[in-house]
């Protein structure tokens, strides 16, 4: 994640928009942020403490927001400090970033639809979102409350908003899904030139094609049985043999590279709180 304000880049985010990091930016930048290191180099991370144990419904809610980037859920990822939820239906919500300087943008995502997957959680009467330990949580925290938008969030320093941004990413998770769907064909045995007149419903089932199934679905491309396996993934248009062999080296480049953002970044979360958070996946 950048540790950029102003950002460039326009499009729609789901509720919250807002845009995307400068150009030529790493948008995880692995500065290095406040915490002790576990000793000795062993992990001895422990449940986050909590008033008691998270509301499953709550969890669950949380459980369907994605990091942009990561292409995975926050409570796996560990982005949940803690969740509560009170006997009147005030829902309560600490979330936590690898470092500091996180993007804004990524994090306004986050704290954006966690917003709308709590409010959305039959029983809660009202949600409290809140973004801790970032340099922009005050702007964050308090636009999503407002129910603004990332620009007027970040008004003066924000240019357009974030649907865009969400689109490129969701475009990324269909090149990876088309990896993780593949590479095992091929690996038992698959001739790779039969790939371009394969069909979703020729694959045989499992998470990884349910997964990219719905990141299709988000981005309004064909995903039913009749949908072809290798498409693009800005057009929805099939590709062809020729084009085949450079597709599928892109979709092995994607996917490897958000595998390794995701790597660094549980590493740095892991370095920088000595805690698990709730619902987070052990690696």
């Amino acid at each position: 994640m950048t540790a950029q304000t102003t950002v460039t880049g326009a499009g729609p985010g789901k509720d919250h928009p807002g845009p995307a990091p400068a150009a030529g930016v790493n948008s995880r930048t692995p500065e290095k942020s406040p915490g002790p290191a576990p000793a000795g180099g062993v992990s001895s991370r422990t449940p986050e403490k909590s008033a008691g144990p998270a509301p499953a419904g709550i969890l669950a809610a949380l459980g369907t927001v994605r990091d942009p980037e990561l292409d995975e859920p926050i409570t796996a990822l560990g982005f949940v400090a803690s969740c509560s939820l009170s006997p009147d239906g005030d829902a309560s919500v600490r979330l936590r970033l690898p470092t500091y300087f996180c993007a804004p943008n990524f994090a306004f995502l986050m704290v954006a639809d966690a917003y709308d997957a709590v409010t959305a959680v039959p029983g809660v009467r009202r949600a409290e979102i809140v973004l801790e330990d970032h340099f922009a949580s005050d702007a964050i925290n308090g636009g999503v409350a407002a129910h603004a938008s990332f620009a007027q969030s970040f008004d003066g320093e924000a240019v357009g908003e974030l649907h865009e941004l969400r689109a490129d990413f969701l475009r990324k998770a269909v090149m990876a899904g088309t990896d993780q769907v593949c590479r095992p064909l091929i690996a038992a045995g698959t001739n790779p030139s039969r790939l371009p007149g394969m069909v979703l419903g020729d694959l045989p089932a499992s998470r990884e094609l349910d997964r990219l199934r719905q990141r299709r679905a988000e981005l309004g491309l064909p995903a039913g049985d009749d949908a072809p396996v290798l498409i693009d993934p800005r057009t929805g248009a099939p590709v062809s043999g020729d084009a085949m062999p450079l597709h599928l080296r892109k979709a092995r480049t994607t996917r490897i590279s958000i595998e390794s953002n995701g790597s660094i970044c549980r590493g740095m979360l892991q370095y920088r709180y000595d805690t698990q958070g709730q619902g987070e996946e052990d690696q």
